[in-house]
């Protein structure tokens, strides 16, 4: 089951981060470096945290999936989509927002970390990839002011932790959290600002 929500996380933050590419008018490099630092860079940290091989790294499939995002988005010229008025962007940022907690959250499980490296785990592995995309691009990331972004990360993991991995669980929490992201974008939910 990692492997699986590892590899739909990876589809859908090479299209986000194709997005986000093409929104800052980077050039073909740039839509790749954000498309690739999207998809792979949480989990390259993940991995590093939890002492494993860094799968990226040791498995050439999440390379080619990235890779075969960029060419499909060129072929099909999503570089001319419209993106602002379309939910192309919410509906992928938030499975693979959801997908890489569930990720982090059994890779912290599965090497016994306590609730607190659980969430944090869960939370680097679905943002890190795009908080160090938006500091190369000279924006504020993404986790720091987006409409309950983070939140959904935690929730994912901390659900994980007390009810555990069964394929029904994480088959629940990935239609709960992508459902959640979605409505609390589309409502702007937002935590306290001071």
């Amino acid at each position: 089951m990692l492997e699986i929500t590892d590899i739909i996380g990876i589809i859908a933050f090479a299209i986000s981060g194709f997005i986000i590419g093409v929104r800052n008018k980077l050039d073909l490099l740039g839509i790749a470096i954000s498309a690739f630092l999207t998809a792979l860079g949480g989990g390259i940290i993940r991995d590093v945290l939890a002492d494993r091989a860094i799968y990226s790294f040791t498995n050439i499939i999440p390379g080619s999936i990235v890779l075969a995002v960029i060419v499909t988005g060129i072929y099909f010229k999503l570089h001319e989509y419209d993106f602002e008025k379309k939910d192309l962007f919410l509906i992928s940022d938030s499975i693979g927002l959801v997908s890489f907690s569930i990720s982090g959250s059994i890779v912290a499980l599965n090497s016994g970390f306590n609730v607190y490296g659980v969430v944090f785990l869960a939370l680097i592995t679905a943002v890190g990839g795009g908080m160090i995309r938006d500091i190369l691009i000279n924006k504020i990331p993404f986790i720091l002011k987006e409409n309950f972004y983070g939140s959904v990360s935690i929730f994912v993991s901390i659900f994980l932790y007390i009810f555990g991995i069964t394929d029904v669980n994480i088959i629940l929490i990935l239609i709960i959290g992508v459902i959640i992201r979605v409505i609390a974008h589309k409502k702007s939910w937002k935590l306290p600002t001071f």
